[in-house]
């Protein structure tokens, strides 16, 4: 688009709501003036870029649902036992800090999984489990280590440190058995007891989350149609139980000739969900349970044909449409892989590939990003678990939020790989406390946002487009530090130097409330410790989270973006029209 005469030289004007834009270009909104900001070069700045930011406060572009941050537990917990512990103090408060939100139990063993309605299997078969070092300390644990919540009346353990580090162990033993499997892309069957179903959904319930279940798509009959039959034991046990689950049938449907030889097309397992549906109906718990589908993988070519098959037949039938995203194949990752802004823009075009498809056949229906990591294959030590990974994190979560998909699923809260949020000895890792000041400080409603930007004297091919990125809600309404019309810029500076941006229009001259995340400690970008605002995060001695304070700022100051850092600032009593009611 060409500039108005009236511009500085040098001066672009585009558009992109909620989108992360250079310094040097103008963003103004697509509804409302469309008149590029005034600019005036400071003094004193020389060959530096001055940025001016604005917010269209009239309407949100977009609402995205309150669980938009949601996260996944894969079932490998229940091959290397960490199943057993979901019942921690530490881990409930933990994931207590992210709600609300789903919790989705799928993963690559989804389709290996077996419903079985016993209690203790190694009781019933007379003799010890594979894991009976640690069965020695359960009839202990339940009688003095697990008490009740009083007000949700959940089931919350303190395990003993022996139990734990003895579970340690054992995890890192089974690491290398699902390693081997992963690689090997062969895996062993899991079984689900009805004990482990009660411990998943305690969990769930306890920490305010909503399960959502994924079923064995891979129990064929010999027409290839779906085997509902062990899905139907589990359905009529969670519904004695008058468990509140979501479903899903199978996990990355659009691999099962690479896992079992056998392969399902779209229109067959879109027939497979309108026989769950039926399924669901025929039970009172769940006549009116939401089901959430088909979740392939990457969009490619095959893979948008068989979305497209699956559309015809069930798109109707599903409350979602999902998919899963991973960005790094983890095997080959290094720390500046996370800084370029080539992968971090991978996502728009699937994104657009998935609206295409799902408007095409079912115009309106919800799009959930599943599954999503930043490496695949597990992840990579210091790499998909340090505060590098963070920058594609919350660039996901804004560019999602912008294109309106209605909720992300992190894969994992907990896992054997190094994609979680939380690691093994139950110490949040960054991209947990990135997610925690996103659901404390984000709300729901996605402004648009206007940037221009002042360089002296630009080099053409020297430029570096999108390394400072810039999203804008309304501050969240669960957040009673702030009255309703406050608004929350979270900004991502890739740039090796700092930036300064000046508030200007609807947010000139307001106070301003900053939470900068750095890394913690010498290992700078491949660091698992984070300060905000100078100050290391760490949980607090009994168990609780601490507080997340803030640095309040005058008044007209100019913000200042340190080099490769992420930030949040909450724009107070800015009294947007589009943020004053829910």
């Amino acid at each position: 688009m060409p500039c108005p005469s009236s511009c500085p030289p040098g001066l672009l004007a585009l558009m992109a709501p909620g989108l992360a834009l250079m310094a040097t270009f103008s963003l103004p909104s697509q509804a409302g003036d469309r008149r590029a900001l005034p600019v005036e070069k400071p003094p004193g700045v020389k060959g530096r870029t001055l940025i001016l930011l604005d917010v269209n406060t009239k309407s949100p572009v977009r609402i995205i649902s309150e669980n938009f941050l949601s996260l996944q537990l894969d079932p490998s917990i229940i091959h290397d036992g960490w199943l057993d512990f979901l019942s921690s103090r530490r881990l409930v408060t933990l994931a207590r800090g992210l709600a609300p939100a789903f919790l989705r139990f799928a993963g690559k063993r989804t389709d290996f999984l077996q419903f079985h309605n016993v209690k203790n299997p190694a009781k019933s078969r007379g003799g010890p489990g594979p894991d009976y070092y640690l069965k020695n300390y359960e009839d202990d644990i339940v009688r003095s280590d697990i008490a009740l919540d009083k007000q949700k009346g959940c089931k919350i353990a303190q395990h003993p440190d022996i139990m734990l580090e003895l579970q340690r162990e054992k995890a890192a033993q089974m690491h290398l058995v699902l390693l081997k499997e992963q690689f090997s892309n062969t895996y062993s069957n899991l079984t689900l007891t009805a004990r482990s179903l009660d411990k998943l959904y305690n969990f769930a319930d306890c920490s305010g989350l909503h399960l959502i279940f994924a079923l064995n798509a891979l129990r064929r009959n010999p027409n290839n149609s779906w085997n509902s039959s062990n899905a139907l034991s589990l359905l009529k046990y969670s519904a004695s139980k008058k468990y509140n689950i979501s479903w899903e049938l199978g996990n990355e449907p659009n691999n099962y000739r690479t896992l079992m030889g056998r392969s399902v097309n779209g229109s067959q397992l879109g027939r497979d969900y309108t026989q769950l549906r039926s399924l669901l109906q025929l039970i009172r718990t769940y006549s009116r349970a939401h089901l959430y589908g088909p979740n392939i993988g990457r969009p490619r070519k095959n893979v948008v044909a068989f979305l497209e098959g699956f559309m015809k037949v069930a798109g109707g039938t599903v409350d979602a449409v999902t998919w899963q995203h991973y960005y790094i194949d983890g095997r080959v990752a290094k720390v500046t892989d996370f800084l370029k802004t080539r992968l971090l823009d991978t996502l728009s075009d699937q994104i657009r590939k998935i609206q295409k498809v799902v408007n095409t056949y079912t115009p309106g229906k919800k799009i959930w990003l599943e599954g999503v990591g930043m490496t695949s294959a597990g992840g990579m030590n210091n790499l998909s678990d340090s505060y590098a990974a963070g920058f594609l994190w919350l660039n996901t979560l804004g560019l999602l939020a912008s294109q309106g998909i209605d909720v992300v699923v992190r894969h994992s809260f907990l896992d054997h790989g190094h994609n979680h949020l939380v690691d093994q000895n139950f110490n949040p890792l960054p991209d947990y406390w990135l997610s925690l000041l996103y659901k404390r400080l984000i709300g729901p409603k996605v402004l648009a946002i206007h940037v221009a930007g002042l360089q002296r004297k630009p080099r053409p091919g020297r430029v570096i487009r999108d390394k400072l990125r810039i999203y804008a809600h309304c501050t969240s309404y669960h957040n009673h530090n702030y009255v309703r019309g406050s608004i929350t810029l979270y900004i991502i500076n890739l740039h090796r130097s700092r930036k300064k941006i000046k508030l200007a229009g609807t947010l000139r001259d307001k106070i301003v409330h900053q939470y900068l995340l750095q890394p913690y400690g010498k290992d700078g970008l491949h660091s698992k410790s984070v300060q905000l605002n100078g100050q290391p995060l760490a949980m607090v001695d009994d168990g609780t989270l601490p507080e997340l304070k803030p640095r309040p700022l005058r008044a007209g100051r100019t913000l200042v973006i340190p080099p490769l850092t992420m930030s949040f600032y909450v724009v107070k009593n800015v009294n947007a029209l589009a943020c004053r009611y829910r």
